[in-house]
């Protein structure tokens, strides 16, 4: 099995990440702590999941994690 550093979806999240990054520096400043937080953290939150996804044991976990995945994409 790969690491999951090896995975497209890994990398292009990571991508997304960067991408999400630049494009909420734009939204206004009170939005900060509230949707831009918010976004910020959700799109973090998918490359996590796979990442921790690979280093589960059973393939019963692994199916859970990538509904989890399929759910926040």
């Amino acid at each position: 099995m790969k690491k999951y550093t090896e995975l497209e979806v890994w990398i292009e999240t990571r991508r997304l990440i960067n991408e999400v990054s630049q494009l909420t520096k734009n939204f206004p400043k009170e939005e900060t702590y509230g949707i831009t937080s918010q976004i910020r953290r959700s799109s973090i939150s998918v490359p996590s999941n796979v990442a921790e996804g690979c280093g589960r044991q059973s393939s019963k976990e692994n199916n859970e994690r990538q509904q989890l995945i399929t759910t926040n994409l």
